[in-house]
């Protein structure tokens, strides 16, 4: 049970397990150098054999995108069929649902006082007995007095606006720690353990939100979690997650960076309906007794992901998470000119891509574990392993292929008929395949909160998806692929935490 508990092969003492911790860590960034390493050698040594590749690669990236709009748009319908019902109401055909409470944790390092109170708002207006709500504002000491005095007074102010209102204080450079959410919800979580064991509520009956600072939940999110929790039977093997809507600032955001807060919605929205895949992200819940038998990570920076692999392998595979089709909104990137959200929006993408340091902790720990079955570790091993390949080449060996052989590929390749058509090939298919846009355009428009004589802004931001393969590059592979190559050459990405700003 001590593989659970992994940050990085330094916390293996078998030098044997060291070794092949390490080499996993290697293996990402290695082989997606190597892949695009070789569209350009083979560019020029072997053009015809690029060629062929390019054009399967692109005829199964056309077919990969039509199955994931479908997926799309069924979960998009999903989702506003269920915020249409009142989850309330259906929760009365459960006799105990009032039995339910729910912990909130709301960690904040130095975001300002309406990024704080905007959240809280939204949770007191949420359609759910307050009385049943327990709120854990959790701050990092790194944020000084000014954080200090903003929790002090959130706690003055609206305490009693719900059933506990909890403060704690995460010290700086505690041992075994990465400063960051993932430490800071960790120690929430062990400093208010004896107070809310105190509160007479039976643990099963507790559930446990993670939110991220800038966390909105819809009205009904808490009724509709409650819903699910019952209805699976109180499990203790199961995570809960919403769909993250970056709506939150979404009028006050440029372009590029509604184009890329929209695109990781819609993937959110796709993997919802590949249950089978889905991993908890950003905002989730958690049954509270699952933290009697595992701790929250504090030694990673993917903590919102690794909690999941770390319940996986506490239950021998037989954890999931269950999709909700059900909004929390979000923060959009935003800083405080065009350059710093520029910057903080790649610095947030190379955050979420360091999430490729669970690669070797999920191989290493498949490897230790004899009970899951062989099929079970080979299909998550090729699902996580493929998506943070994908995330760093696929883009780039789209937008490259098409053109390199011609470049690289010699006279005698150029005047080929193969070389001659090879441009209007792939250019058929990329455009045969901007159907994914248009279903991004068109479902983007719909998930825009209201404005008032905004026609004319709405209807601009369809203009904005002629960005995608621009952000898919920018913000997708180059931070990927920086995330890889750090966890190849040991340069540890630390937490990094984005920028709240609002206009």
């Amino acid at each position: 049970m001590n593989y659970l508990n992994i940050g990085s092969f330094l916390d293996l003492k078998s030098r044997k397990e060291r070794i092949i911790y390490r080499t996993l860590e290697i293996l990402p960034g290695t082989f997606s150098l190597i892949t695009l390493f070789s569209a350009f050698f083979f560019s020029f040594f072997a053009p015809f054999f690029v060629a062929i590749f390019i054009i399967l690669f692109d005829l199964y990236w056309l077919l990969k995108v039509i199955y994931l709009a479908i997926h799309q748009i069924s979960s998009f319908l999903r989702l506003r069929k269920n915020l249409k019902i009142d989850w309330r109401e259906k929760l009365k055909r459960f006799e105990d649902w009032k039995e339910i409470y729910h912990v909130v944790c709301l960690p904040f390092y130095k975001e300002g006082k309406e990024i704080v109170e905007s959240s809280i708002l939204a949770l007191k207006n949420i359609n759910y007995p307050k009385e049943r709500i327990i709120l854990i504002l959790a701050v990092e000491e790194r944020g000084g007095e000014k954080a200090r005095k903003i929790a002090n007074e959130m706690k003055e102010k609206y305490s009693r606006n719900f059933f506990k209102f909890f403060v704690t204080f995460h010290p700086r450079n505690l041992p075994g720690e990465i400063p960051g959410k993932g430490a800071n919800v960790a120690f929430a979580i062990e400093s208010t353990k004896k107070e809310i064991g105190g509160l007479g509520i039976k643990k099963e009956n507790l559930l446990f939100s993670i939110f991220d600072i800038d966390t909105h939940p819809f009205p009904d999110y808490f009724s509709c979690l409650t819903y699910h929790y019952l209805k699976e039977g109180k499990p203790e093997n199961i995570a809960f997650q919403p769909v993250p809507v970056y709506n939150n600032n979404i009028w006050q955001a440029p372009a590029f960076s509604r184009v890329v807060a929209t695109s990781n919605t819609f993937w959110q929205m796709i993997q919802q309906e590949r249950p089978e895949q889905l991993v908890t992200y950003s905002s989730h819940s958690l049954p509270y007794s699952l933290f009697e038998k595992i701790s929250y990570p504090k030694e990673v920076v993917s903590d919102d992901s690794r909690i999941f692999w770390k319940a996986f392998f506490y239950f021998d595979g037989n954890f999931k998470t269950l999709p909700l089709f059900y909004p929390v909104s979000m923060d959009a990137v935003l800083g405080k000119n065009l350059l710093s959200t520029i910057l903080n929006q790649y610095r947030q993408q190379r955050r979420w891509a360091w999430g490729a340091e669970n690669i070797p902790f999920v191989i290493f720990n498949f490897l230790k574990n004899k009970k899951i079955p062989f099929s079970t570790k080979i299909f998550h091993t090729f699902v996580i392993f493929e998506g943070f390949w994908s995330w760093a080449t696929a883009s780039l060996l789209i937008f490259s292929l098409g053109w390199l052989p011609l470049i690289l590929g010699g006279e005698s390749f150029r005047k080929s008929v193969f070389g001659l058509n090879l441009p209007t090939l792939t250019q058929n298919l990329m455009m045969a395949a901007s159907v994914g846009i248009l279903v991004c355009g068109a479902l983007s428009f719909l998930l825009l909160p209201k404005i008032q004589n905004g026609f004319f802004k709405k209807a601009s931001l369809l203009l904005q998806w002629i960005l995608l393969p621009l952000t898919l590059i920018c913000f997708g592979c180059f931070p990927a692929l920086d995330a890889q190559i750090r966890l190849m050459l040991r340069k540890n990405l630390g937490f990094w935490c984005t920028e709240k700003f609002r206009k």
